[in-house]
């Protein structure tokens, strides 16, 4: 009961993660940092470079997303167990996320140009990654 209803509250925490800043950002050390959320970043995103904006949607809103409800699905005996290792991969596609935004983080700041911080989103969205890949393994095992 205890995994189910962890997997039930990420489709809480993930929203949360999304309207939440990713870090905060400005073209001079001494301005204002603006904060950059993932729905903000996808808004922009959508702007630019529409290919890419398709794939971190994907990345960042509905693999999560699906993968929560798949496991639910799984763990209420709605969808059989066999889909978890499809699952697996769902999470491991959201990582990829995260490490889009490191890697973000990491260019901007070696450019020097302005500053750059991790703001407490990308702590939550990582975690909910994590949490959902763990709560997915654990799920995998007792449905073995």
């Amino acid at each position: 009961m205890t995994l189910k209803l962890a997997n039930l509250a990420l489709l809480i925490f993930f929203p949360v993660a999304w309207f939440a800043p990713l870090l905060r950002a400005g073209l001079l050390p001494f301005f204002s940092l603006g904060e950059i959320s993932t729905i903000t970043a996808l808004q922009a995103l959508w702007e630019k470079d529409i290919f890419l904006a398709l794939l971190v949607t994907f990345f960042a809103l509905f693999a999560p997303i699906i993968k929560v409800i798949g496991t639910a699905l799984v763990q209420f005996g709605l969808l059989a167990s066999k889909t978890l290792p499809t699952l697996e991969v769902l999470g491991k596609l959201a990582m990829a996320d995260v490490f889009l935004v490191a890697i973000y983080i990491i260019a901007a700041k070696g450019v020097g140009v302005g500053r750059i911080e991790t703001a407490w989103g990308l702590y939550l969205f990582t975690f909910c990654v994590l949490a959902s890949m763990t709560i997915t393994h654990l799920t995998k095992r007792q449905a073995s």
